[in-house]
């Protein structure tokens, strides 16, 4: 039998082009052991997916010796059961993909992860392999990468330091040259070699692994040919563009990074810890699940909590992007980074520092980022064989018309090594991964979780959503919508009605004494309770006997006029639920409630309906408030549905040829959201969440599918600009090239100055429009 894969995360630094990443990609798939790998330059994340006996420090020793520096994430998180998707590594694979029934109480939606099994992070069983801090200190100046922090300052790296010193050796050089004509070549050599050496140190490193076709290899082949022919001044300026590209890419990819780490910084760094009476500063991270703290008014909260004592408006838009502040009190969930509006709280922790909803975020979109586009696969195979081929072409420039047609050797010996640089790849394979990550980053800061690219691709091929009603559709909770006034007046009705209600926790209770509350109905005292089963419930109130219960059973009752019933059954046809009121023998009045569509609901609705997209209702609830509910936002009404109706729903609107969305809270839609195309969990939960679904949005916008799909819509047109980009100017500078135009350092322009522009490019997706 197959020993169970163990799953290991590495932060990788100074990893900043996607020609890093192959690398990377392909010599730890050499390793004895490694199953597969998943690697991102936005999040500078490496994921391992091997066997017991791989070693991990061997591993870490090979990739340090190309440039990098590989330090541990988490230890190696235990079975990872051979996965059915390539990319398993990506999400979940300690919760099992999206496969999970979860029997969670209905509206509590814990993100803050306290529950069972710690599926926050994959990794946090305690048995690393020994060699897991075993690897040697990174040769820093083997690569022009920055090895500092990912946050480090762009302008101190050590790929700064080293362009900074070519750029500086180039202009000395030129001066030599302008000065002393005879030793300018000598002094472009040597300029051209000291931005070169370290080039020329990782084509090397590559070659020994078994890539001898990276971009490396290629500029030294092009500038020691340069030199060969004469041509040492542009050999110089080319190793010096080279040099000022690749460093630019680290500044963007570093920029990419910090938009979502930027998250992390909204947790306060210290926090008011109540112990022993006084309240006392602890550093954030210290907090400890269980520990009491207080929130001042205008401080952030240090971490996620449930609220003890105190009820304040919490802002939530620095995580969410939620406009609105929202009122808050005890029992509440609260989350780290959201800011406490108008009186103190006492707030119980339920998540530590690395397991809070922010650190799950950036976590999860990190992990995102390494899970490839189906277009990105593609560009990554075709690049494979697109340098290879173009060394040949090269090659068959610089040989076939002087031993052919008798031309000048110096000439295509020239263009040779030019067409060597225009077949960098490095733009070419950017230009997916920059923007999906982008993509993802963007939707993640607007409360969409995307658990890859291959999801984000899809989103905006959908062509049907189905939705669940209750807490999907509709807030999840009844509201009172109608007091009809009979025999006692409106606030009577409700004051009697409240009091018979006081002290139930049902929802319908709870409607009631909400909107009494709200309207500033004083509720009487009432005694001698009893719950009728299946009917309603008396009691005395002022001296009174008073009923309060279903239709049916007030008409067993007491006779209820025509006009009465008229108006009851108009109510009930809309799909709220009745209860009639009974003082003194008397039909006192009615209230109607009903759990009300969320407020974007019908707008959310019509968008998706104007962009051609076909909305469907599958709800297990009775046909009758199903189309109430239905009637009011204009949607086609399925109800009455077991789970395997709703699956069966979704697998016949595939059969007829739509890609298929389910959107649903994610707790008892296991079924229906693995059988859709993507499945998408509402609500504010992210774990439940994320392991059911492939997609969360997490705070409960209708509106935000359609969001979803135009944010997949702006990012494939956002890839499309740039395979035009990368490839576009390389057919340009092949032509101009060839033809004797263009020389060598406008060749690794197009390379280069492709790269940044692809890489800008994607960074637009950052500054997409906001929730409106």
């Amino acid at each position: 039998m197959k020993a169970p894969l163990m799953q290991s995360r590495f932060r990788v630094t100074g990893m900043d082009c996607a020609s890093c990443a192959m690398k990377i990609d392909a010599v730890a798939r050499r390793a004895s052991g490694v199953e597969d790998i998943s690697v991102s330059v936005t999040a500078g994340t490496m994921t391992v997916r091997h066997a017991p006996t791989t070693d991990l420090a061997a591993l870490r020793k090979t990739i340090v010796g190309l440039g990098y520096e590989v330090l541990p994430l988490e230890r190696p998180a235990g079975a990872v059961e051979n996965p059915a998707t390539p990319h398993a590594t990506a999400h979940g694979s300690c919760c099992g993909g999206k496969n999970h029934d979860h029997a969670h109480d209905h509206g509590h939606i814990h993100a803050s992860g306290d529950h069972g099994h710690d599926h926050a992070s994959h990794g946090d069983h305690d048995h690393a392999p020994h060699g897991h801090h075993g690897a040697p200190a990174p040769a820093a100046d083997l690569h022009g990468h920055d090895h500092g922090s990912t946050g480090g300052v762009w302008w101190r790296s050590a790929k700064a330091r080293t362009t900074a010193l070519s750029g500086i050796a180039f202009v000395v050089a030129f001066a030599v040259d302008w000065f002393f004509p005879a030793m300018g070549p000598w002094a472009f050599t040597l300029a051209m070699l000291i931005g070169l050496v370290p080039i020329a140190r990782r084509a090397v490193m590559a070659g020994v692994n078994g890539m001898p076709f990276t971009i490396e290899t290629l500029m030294t082949i092009a500038a020691v040919g340069a030199v060969i022919i004469g041509a040492s001044e542009e050999a110089a300026a080319v190793v010096f563009l080279f040099l000022v590209g690749e460093w630019l890419e680290g500044v963007a990819a570093g920029r990419a990074r910090a938009s979502i780490q930027s998250l992390t910084n909204l947790v306060p760094k210290t926090a008011l810890l109540a112990r022993d009476g006084s309240p006392r500063e602890v550093p954030a991270e210290s907090l400890a699940v269980g520990d009491i703290i207080l929130v001042r008014p205008g401080d952030r909260l240090p971490a996620d909590g449930v609220i003890l004592a105190g009820e304040s408006a919490i802002d939530e838009a620095p995580v969410t992007g939620e406009s609105t502040p929202v009122r808050k009190g005890v029992a509440a969930l609260v989350f780290a980074g959201t800011v406490n509006g108008d009186a103190a709280l006492r707030v119980r922790v339920s998540a530590a520092a690395a397991d809070n909803t922010i650190a799950r975020i950036v976590k999860l979109v990190e992990e995102a980022q390494e899970s490839k586009a189906p277009t990105e696969r593609f560009i990554d195979r075709f690049s494979r064989y697109y340098t290879p081929a173009v060394v040949v072409v090269a090659a068959l420039v610089a040989v076939v018309p002087p031993l052919v047609f008798g031309g000048p050797w110096d000439e295509w010996i020239y263009k040779g090594l030019a067409i060597l640089l225009i077949g960098c790849p490095c733009a070419l394979v950017i230009s997916t991964p920059a923007a999906i990550a982008a993509g993802l980053s963007t939707g993640a800061r607007r409360g969409l979780l995307l658990k890859g690219g291959a999801v984000l691709e899809g989103a905006g091929k959908i062509t049907a959503v189905c939705f669940d009603k209750t807490g999907t559709l509709t807030a999840g909770k009844p509201e009172v919508t109608d007091v009809v006034a009979f025999a006692r007046s409106a606030p009577e009705v409700l004051a009697l009605a409240a009091a018979l209600e006081m002290g139930s926790s049902h929802p319908l209770a709870k409607a009631i004494l909400g909107r009494a509350a709200a309207d500033g109905v004083p509720v009487p005292p009432a005694s001698d309770a009893m719950a009728l089963s299946g009917k309603g419930v008396t009691a005395q109130v002022d001296g009174r006997a008073v009923f309060f219960g279903s239709a049916k059973a007030a008409h067993e009752r007491v006779a209820l006029t025509a006009e009465q019933r008229t108006q009851l059954e108009a109510l009930s046809d809309q799909g709220k639920t009745v209860s009639v009121l009974i003082a003194d023998g008397i039909a006192a009045g009615a209230i109607a409630m009903r759990d009300e569509p969320r407020p974007d609901a019908l707008q959310g609705l019509k968008t998706l309906t104007a962009a051609g997209i076909k909305t469907l209702m599958l709800t297990g609830d009775n046909r009758r408030t199903a189309e109430g509910v239905g009637r009011q936002l204009g949607i086609e009404v399925r109800a009455e549905l077991l789970p395997q109706d709703k699956q069966r729903i979704i697998g016949e609107l595939q059969a007829q040829g739509f890609v298929v969305a389910k959107v649903g809270d994610g707790i008892n839609d296991a079924p229906a959201l693995a059988a859709a195309d993507i499945g998408i969990a509402m609500g504010g939960g992210t774990d439940v969440a994320l392991e059911t679904a492939d997609a969360a949005i997490l705070h409960g916008r209708v509106g935000d599918v359609a969001a979803m799909m135009d944010l997949s819509k702006r990012t494939m047109g956002n890839i499309r600009q740039n395979l035009v980009i990368a490839l576009g100017l390389k057919a340009v500078f092949l032509v101009t090239t060839v033809v004797g135009i263009t020389g060598l350092w406008p060749a690794i322009l197009a390379d280069t100055g492709a790269t940044v522009l692809v890489t800008l490019n994607a960074l637009r997706l950052l500054r997409a429009p906001g929730p409106r």
